[in-house]
């Protein structure tokens, strides 16, 4: 592959390890990404019950069971300018202390149920840290776009992330782009983006999400609230 015009805006299907390989040092301005925290979806059960349609049980896939190592992490920060990763609390070992932290706060003002209420992301940038309010505890949610994906965050929560750490002008790369959410979000504000997914399944539903996504006009981030 030929940087940048055989990455850019693209859906590459591989190991992201190789990928990022082939990208230059320091050429991203934003790495954003959820990588696989290694606690088992099927492993994942709540008081009522695991839900087949939140689990890979039906599928047998086995993508979460493992953290990615530690040359993963290299690479991420040698491409990199800065760093957004979610569920970076699963493995600390690969990242230094920030003040500059994201929380997603699942719940708002809804009671208690047996969900985790919020969602942890750890950034590299020096401000101060944000939190964003984006309903999805149970079985109640603010209107998530249904992907396919078993742990895809909502466009809104990742559109309000982009626009609060990018300028227009900036290149986000998401090395575990599952069902493509960063990249959605991305192309409906105007970034560059390059999505690296190993699974030619979800590679094929993000690719499909993202050529639709400025048709699709009910996508926006007015209900992600800061």
């Amino acid at each position: 592959m030929t940087w940048p015009t055989d990455y850019l805006n693209k859906v590459i299907c591989g190991d992201c390890l190789q990928v990022m390989k082939g990208i230059p040092d320091k050429s991203v301005d934003l790495v954003l990404t959820d990588p696989p925290y290694g606690i088992s979806i099927n492993k994942k059960a709540n008081k009522f019950g695991s839900s087949v349609a939140n689990s890979r049980r039906a599928t047998g896939e086995t993508w979460d069971d493992l953290i990615p190592g530690p040359e993963y992490f290299a690479e991420i920060f040698r491409i990199s300018k800065n760093q957004i990763v979610f569920g970076a609390n699963y493995f600390w070992e690969y990242f230094y202390s920030n003040g500059c932290y994201i929380i997603w706060d699942k719940r708002g003002n809804l009671p208690s149920v047996p969900f985790a209420p919020t969602e942890f992301a750890w950034t590299s940038f020096d401000r101060q840290p944000k939190k964003y309010t984006f309903i999805n505890h149970g079985f109640i949610n603010d209107g998530i776009e249904k992907t396919g994906h078993p742990t895809a965050k909502p466009h809104q929560v990742i559109g309000a992330i982009i626009k609060d750490f990018t300028d227009t002008s900036d290149l986000i790369l998401d090395p575990f782009f599952g069902s493509g959410t960063t990249g959605v979000a991305a192309k409906l504000l105007g970034r560059q983006f390059i999505g690296i997914e190993i699974s030619e399944k979800y590679c094929e539903i993000a690719r499909k999400r993202i050529d639709g996504t400025l048709v699709n006009r009910k996508l926006n981030f007015q209900e992600a609230r800061p």
